[in-house]
C-alpha cells in the first residue's frame, strides 16, 4: 500500500532521510551522549519535543516573520522550547539534567533543528510541519538509542543499566569481555562510523538493484 502524502512527511525520518546515519546531522551529541541506552532514549524525547514545538511555533508565524531576521527568530523559538525542556528535565529526574549537562542547551544550536525550521517548517502548514517535527526527531532518537545500546553491551557488558549477568544467570564474563573503548570517545567514532558504512553500503547496493 502506497504511503499517504501526510504519512511520508513522519516516516521520511524513520529510514530514509534519518537525520544521524543519512543526513549526518546531530553528530556532537550523537558522540558524547551515547554511553548508555537510556541517555539516548532521553535525548531523543528531547529532540522530538523541541523539534516538533519549534516547527509548530515556525509553521504558524511564518508568514509575519521579515526573511531578514528569519534565523534569529527561528533560534528565539527554539530556544524557549529548549528552556521548557531543562526546566522539565529538572524537575523530573534533577539527576539526568546534572548528566546531561551542556548538551541539552545545546540543542539551541543544533543543525538538525535549524534545518528543518529553515528547510521545512518555514514553507509548510502546522500538520505538515508537526509530522515532519515528529518523524525527524523519533528517527533521531532512534538512531542514538543503537548507537548507546551498542556501546553500552559491548563496553559495560550491559543494557538500560542491567548488567547481562542478570540475565544469563551467569558473570558478565562468560557472557563476553566487554571492550571498555566502546564506552570512550574512539568507540563513539567507532560505531557511528560502522552504521554510516552500513547505510551508505545499503544505498549503494539499492542503487544498483
Amino acid at each position: 500500500m502506497a504511503e499517504t502524502p501526510l504519512a511520508r512527511e513522519f516516516t521520511k525520518g524513520l529510514w530514509r532521510e534519518n537525520p544521524l546515519f543519512v543526513m549526518t546531522l546531530g553528530l556532537c551529541p550523537s558522540l558524547a551522549v551515547t554511553t548508555s541506552a537510556v541517555n539516548g532514549i532521553v535525548m531523543g524525547f528531547c529532540v522530538i519535543f523541541v523539534l516538533t514545538g519549534s516547527n509548530v511555533v515556525i509553521s504558524l508565524i511564518r508568514g509575519i516573520v521579515p526573511k531578514e531576521i528569519r534565523i534569529p527568530i527561528f533560534i528565539v523559538v527554539i530556544a524557549s522550547f529548549v528552556t521548557l525542556t531543562e526546566i522539565a528535565l529538572k524537575y523530573l529526574s534533577y539527576p539526568l539534567y546534572e548528566k546531561f549537562g551542556i548538551f541539552i542547551s545545546l540543542i539551541v544550536v543544533n543543525c538538525i533543528i535549524l534545518a528543518r525550521a529553515e528547510a521545512f517548517a518555514q514553507k509548510n502548514g502546522v500538520l505538515r510541519s508537526a509530522l515532519d517535527g515528529i518523524g525527524i526527531g523519533a528517527g533521531f532518537g532512534i538512531a542514538l538509542v543503537i548507537v548507546s545500546s551498542i556501546r553500552e553491551v559491548v563496553g559495560s557488558g550491559a543494557i538500560f543499566g542491567m548488567k547481562l549477568a542478570n540475565w544469563t544467570g551467569a558473570g558478565v564474563d562468560a557472557v563476553f569481555q566487554p571492550i571498555s573503548v566502546f564506552i570512550l570517545a574512539p568507540g563513539a567514532f567507532l560505531v557511528l562510523g560502522l552504521l554510516l558504512g552500513l547505510f551508505q553500503y545499503r544505498k549503494l547496493v539499492k542503487g544498483r538493484a
